[in-house]
């Protein structure tokens, strides 16, 4: 019995010990980006948003495999203009010249080793006529469905099993 318990817990802690894939995000002064929300109580929660966004697609990732990636600059899709009735600014998206876009460096490491390296202009001109895999109602729907397309052809290609 004793055994038992003892291979069991052994066990339990080869595979804690075991490698597992990290995204890690890191914003390069935001206080500099082009279009974020100027309230601190509003810009912070977007910036955990979007770190939250690429580590959940981090866990496509292989265990051996870490992925650092560096914001440099966010312009969110349409423009804040001021709420004629007080209090927030509102986000206003006309489809013109008002796209998201994001600026990122990347590194993609595989036991260790540089595998993919870069920097990454991301925009999306057609945000307000394309269909967009997110509700209306969700947060930054068009700057997450340009992250999931660089995901998709940058990272994805990457992510073989037995490279």
């Amino acid at each position: 019995m004793f055994r038992g318990k003892f291979a069991l817990l052994s066990a339990c802690l080869l595979l804690a010990g075991s490698a597992s894939a990290a995204v890690t995000v890191n914003y390069v002064q935001p206080d500099k980006f082009s279009d974020m929300p100027r309230a601190p109580y509003q810009r912070q929660p977007a910036l955990d948003d979007f770190a939250e966004h690429f580590r959940q697609l981090g866990e496509t990732l292989r265990a051996d495999q870490d992925l650092t990636i560096d914001v440099l600059d966010i312009n969110l899709a349409g423009r804040e203009e001021p709420n004629r009735f007080g209090g927030d600014e509102i986000r206003v998206m006309h489809g013109g010249a008002d796209w998201p876009r994001m600026q990122l460096r990347y590194t993609l490491t595989d036991h260790g080793r540089t595998v993919a390296s870069g920097e990454a202009q991301l925009a999306d001109q057609n945000y307000a006529t394309r269909i967009n895999s997110y509700p209306g109602d969700a947060r930054w729907p068009h700057e997450k469905q340009m992250i999931d397309d660089w995901w998709r052809k940058t990272i994805v290609p990457l992510v073989k099993p037995g490279r």
